[in-house]
């Protein structure tokens, strides 16, 4: 019984036609490739995105040389194994063509037996460029297909956008964040594997039913034996044993063995409880001895997509275990243009960020790719859910039989590859097609169809439909039973008729709200717009000052500067920011504190979306803001810049959504106090609430118990406006009200009667005093008179466990510093003193 695995490395690459080979790493890039090598700049520094346009037009190779002993020789089976080719790619092994390439998101086998000889072996990847390769299919087709966020101009091709046409990451081409960078590589695992005995290929624990009673489960198992064979499955897990016996002709066969588990732990996301995690062993026994394993690890749970009519439309929520969940969370976006740069522990980061942050739910958008194993089993760890986008966005697709057959195969290979997952609650066949396209609204959408004849418009939807209708949902159907499949973000229903799209607010589907930002909308809307599930809104800002270095210098410090407009992918991005912060906030005095006002806009707008959305529970059941995350250094949406280092965003959004929430509206007439709790039992507590003048002294006080319902949102104390108001000027007081249970602070809320552009803030004076036994770790902040945007910093990269926040005179705000780790490991935030220390606030910024 023999198996050999031998991972591939010591590779080279070059141009080709080139003479020399240079080294090259693999897993990895053309473009990370020649920056090892010193033959380009830094991709994301200045303005060099402009100038490495090149790199896409030519073709490149890789090559490596395998010794192999004579083991090798006379196996049953031999295959070349590469997890990742990126993209258009032909593999040689000693000169012989084994393999060809076309989809960088599945796995590729060559079948390589009688191809390797005892010694010396070259195996060599050939990579097509995807310019040269598709822009005759462009020509061919004779129309252009829609793809607005293909950056082609950049690219040096003018208007020929070709990005519909390689089944490639999207982002690659560009998007309204992203740079321009189409790579080419060896982007996975590569691995030579060998064997003359049975292998279990694949190990799916289906779940049937699961409760806290009972998992009544099905473990799937895709064995591949040489030749004929007979012997015995052995299922273990949380220390049971199923077996039974089995017998096989040769080839790939799949065994299905039911299983029950009493009592099961159960998975629970973020919030709701532990999400615990079940082993999972597989075994082919040939008397008594092992010849063939394979272990996964899954959670158990059940997590459905509950879509109930009722009188305001139809329900969008999600449901775990029987219980409703508010989804609180963010849209995810590639961490890196570069994807193998992404290590283990900028994952961790994320996740971990994610999870600190209050969060339950991350949605994988579809312009991406796929993400590593890293990404899921972090999220299965820390119980986040995932909504998993496939990988199309804001196109339309070509639909001859090749790209169809090609996103069949990769539909079915991601899915199988994911399903063990418990973090994966939904499938989502695409980004905003469905809404962009509006079949049956006329001048609707993004204005696509109307530019296309009768013929060229029923061909598309055709196509459209073929898959995100048939092919993807058959996927899903097929691969990971009982997964819901959601067609399109956003979405009402697959009606095939004008109810269908999700071109305006209604009462069911998802919704993707850009009216602030992209519609010049006031921020006050928020509060108006609020659908069943709001999966994408968000608002722009620009990194802090130290990441800002990292790709411009001093000269380059001014809102429209060549490469501050290189590093905004939005057009008028900077001009949007500048325009709201007109209407909000007071004029920073330099760009430097532009950056600075940015992040405390951005904040104030995802402050106000998010409390919206949870007041509306349970009409509204989510809320996952744009975005998570960047995959580079530039003026984006994201709370967490490329380094991972917190913006004002990411603070807020900690807070918004912790599981209890005080939120301050007021019209006219009245002012309202609304609570929000996510605790699945009923809380008590004492509400104060307490109008300030700047100077600290309480100009009124109201006390009163109040009992939050468990799950629920509710108003819990109002008051006249006129009364509240009485013999004050709203300019010089603040509202704030606080919550406490047990003689402890759940939370508490400021509410400005003016806008902060018209409040005048003194300079104040801010004492830092270290807490007394805490190493530093903890201190306390405090100022002689009002402080807003109270922001900390450090030398070493961390978080606090407050910032961006406002101090009145007389209180103290108790700080704790957590160092960022730089190592593998189970918390990603490591409580610290922290150095250099320096505290301002948005009085210096003005």
């Amino acid at each position: 019984m023999t198996k050999l695995h031998l991972e591939l490395t010591n590779w080279e690459f070059r141009a080709c036609g080139d003479e020399a080979w240079l080294p090259a790493v693999v897993p990895g890039t053309v473009h990370t490739d020649l920056l090892r090598n010193g033959l380009i700049s830094d991709p994301f520094n200045g303005t060099n995105e402009h100038d490495l346009q090149w790199i896409d037009k030519k073709d490149w190779e890789y090559k490596t040389t395998l010794t192999l002993d004579e083991s090798w020789q006379g196996l049953a089976v031999t295959e070349l194994n590469f997890a990742g080719l990126d993209t258009y790619a032909d593999v040689y092994v000693n000169n012989v063509h084994a393999l060809s390439a076309d989809n960088m998101f599945r796995a590729w086998t060559a079948d390589v037996k009688g191809l390797l000889v005892a010694g010396e072996n070259e195996i060599r990847v050939k990579f097509r460029s995807v310019v040269k390769e598709d822009l005759p299919k462009l020509e061919k087709l004779g129309y252009d297909l829609p793809a607005p966020n293909d950056q082609s101009e950049l690219g040096g091709l003018q208007e020929q956008r070709i990005s519909v046409f390689a089944r490639k990451a999207p982002y690659h081409y560009g998007w309204d964040w992203g740079p321009r960078f189409l790579t080419s590589g060896i982007w996975r695992e590569a691995v030579l594997e060998g064997r003359d005995s049975a292998v279990i290929a694949d190990l799916y624990i289906r779940q049937n039913a699961v409760t806290a009673e009972e998992a009544r489960l099905t473990a799937i198992i895709e064995a591949d034996v040489p030749a004929a064979w007979e012997g015995t499955l052995r299922i273990t897990a949380e220390g049971q044993e199923w077996t039974q016996n089995v017998s096989f002709t040769g080839g790939k066969q799949t065994l299905e063995l039911d299983i029950t588990l009493s009592n099961p732990r159960l998975w629970w996301c973020n919030g709701l409880g532990s999400p615990e995690l079940t082993v999972f062993q597989a075994e082919l026994l040939e008397n008594g001895a092992v010849v063939a394993g394979k272990e996964v690890t899954t959670g158990l749970r059940e997590i459905k997509l509950i879509r109930k009519p009722d009188a305001e439309g139809a329900s969008f929520q999600f449901e775990l275990n029987g219980v409703p969940v508010f989804a609180k969370g963010a849209n995810h976006i590639p961490n890196d243009s570069f994807i193998t740069e992404v290590t283990e522990d900028r994952y961790r980061h994320e996740i971990a960020t994610a999870a600190e942050s209050n969060m339950n739910m991350l949605r994988v958008w579809g312009g991406g790719f796929y993400e590593e194993e890293a990404f899921y089993r972090l999220c299965d760890e820390y119980g986040l859910l995932v909504w998993q986008d496939f990988m199309f966005a804001c196109s339309m697709y070509p639909g001859d039989e090749a790209f169809l057959n090609n996103v069949r195969e990769e539909a079915a290979y991601n899915v199988r590859r994911l399903r063990n997952h418990p973090s994966i609650a939904l499938w989502c066949g695409n980004n905003e097609i469905d809404s962009a396209w509006a079949n049956f609204e006329e001048n609707m959408g993004w204005g696509w169809k109307e530019k296309m004849s009768a013929e060229i418009r029923e061909t598309l939807w055709r196509d459209y439909k073929e898959i995100f209708h048939r092919i993807l949902p058959e996927a899903v159907a097929a691969n990971h039973p009982g997964m819901d499949y959601w067609a399109s973000s956003p979405l009402r229903e697959l009606t095939d008729n004008q109810d269908q799209h999700s071109t305006r607010i209604t009462g069911e589907g998802d919704i993707h709200y850009w009216g602030v930002w992209h519609g010049i909308e006031p921020f006050e809307n928020y509060n108006v717009k609020v659908g069943r599930f709001m999966s994408e809104y968000g608002f722009q800002s620009f990194p802090e000052l130290k990441s800002v270095l990292s790709y411009a210098v001093e000269e380059d410090m001014e809102l429209e500067s060549k490469v501050m407009l290189a590093h905004q992918k939005n057009g008028r991005g900077n001009q949007i920011i500048k325009e709201y912060m007109d209407i909000y906030l007071p004029q920073p005095k330099d760009f430097k504190s532009f950056l600075y006002m940015s992040q405390v806009l951005q904040a104030e707008a995802m402050r106000m979306a998010i409390e919206s959305h949870r007041r509306n529970k349970p009409y509204c059941m989510g809320t996952l803001y744009w975005q998570m995350n960047d995959c580079w250094p530039v003026a984006s949406w994201a709370g967490m810049d490329y380094f991972g280092r917190w913006k004002a965003l990411q603070y807020t959004a900690r807070k918004s959504f912790k599981d209890i929430l005080l939120s301050i509206v007021q019209d006219e007439e009245i002012l309202q106090v609304h609570a929000v709790s996510d605790r699945q039992t009923a809380v008590e507590a004492e509400l104060v609430v307490r109008l300030h003048d700047f100077s600290g002294a309480v100009l009124k006080e109201w006390k009163q118990p109040v009992q939050l319902a468990a799950d629920s949102a509710a108003v819990v104390f109002t008051v006249p406006s006129a009364e509240l108001l009485k013999g004050s000027d709203p300019a010089q007081v603040v509202l704030v009200a606080s919550l406490r249970a047990d003689g402890s602070l759940l939370e508490s809320k400021e509410y400005y009667f003016a806008a902060a552009k018209e409040i005048k803030l003194s300079q104040p004076v801010l004492t830092v005093t270290e807490v007394p036994g805490s190493g530093g770790v903890s201190f306390t902040v405090s100022s002689d008179v009002l402080a807003r945007g109270v922001y900390l910093t450090a030398e070493e990269e961390g978080i606090f466990s407050d910032n961006f926040f406002d101090l009145l005179p007389g209180e103290a705000k108790t700080v704790q510093f957590s160092l960022r780790r730089s190592g593998a490991g189970e918390q990603d935030f490591t409580p610290a003193a922290p150095k250099g220390l320096a505290v301002l606030s948005m009085a210096d910024f003005i």
